[in-house]
């Protein structure tokens, strides 16, 4: 058994380097701690992480192919927030750039979904404090969220506002 403690980067192959790089620092705020021209790839690191980069690129050109959606593969990587505030200003942002594609509520976790340029999924989502996952602890559903109502439910701190 191989014991991971968490996923500590993710890499995509790109149609467009500069593109993707563009995207990801303007949506998610990243920052580019190393290039790679020889190889087309770009590694980015998220504000406030301790990982050398969160996510890697590699550009193959504007002619690459995109997987045909329902086949085998990646689904989408999921970012998570600190607080349902944060998760409403992503909302705000992913809208901005045309880049918003859905969102529900998991029970335990709200979530919301994008696309990049190259239409790689992605998840922003943002989880419920633990002590209040009750029946979600070991389900989760798929339905519509209502990001006001979560808003005015859990509050200023991501705990649940008071009476």
């Amino acid at each position: 058994m191989i014991r991971v403690q968490r996923l500590n980067h993710a890499v995509l192959y790109v149609s467009d380097l500069r593109r993707a790089v563009a995207f990801y620092t303007q949506a998610f705020g990243f920052e580019v701690v190393a290039e790679e021209p020889r190889a087309s790839a770009a590694f980015l690191r998220a504000a406030g992480s301790a990982n050398h980069h969160d996510l890697g690129l590699f550009g193959l050109g504007p002619g690459a192919p995109r997987p045909p959606r329902g086949t085998t593969g990646l689904y989408h990587l999921a970012w998570e927030v600190a607080t349902i505030e944060d998760l409403a200003a992503a909302r705000e942002v992913l809208l901005h750039l045309g880049a918003h594609v859905g969102e529900s509520s998991h029970g335990a976790t709200k979530s919301l979904y994008g696309a990049d340029p190259d239409g790689h999924e992605f998840e922003v989502m943002w989880m419920v404090p633990r002590e209040a996952w009750g029946t979600y602890e070991h389900a989760a559903p798929v339905e519509p969220l209502d990001l006001e109502a979560e808003l005015a439910r859990w509050g200023a701190a991501g705990r649940p506002a008071e009476a």
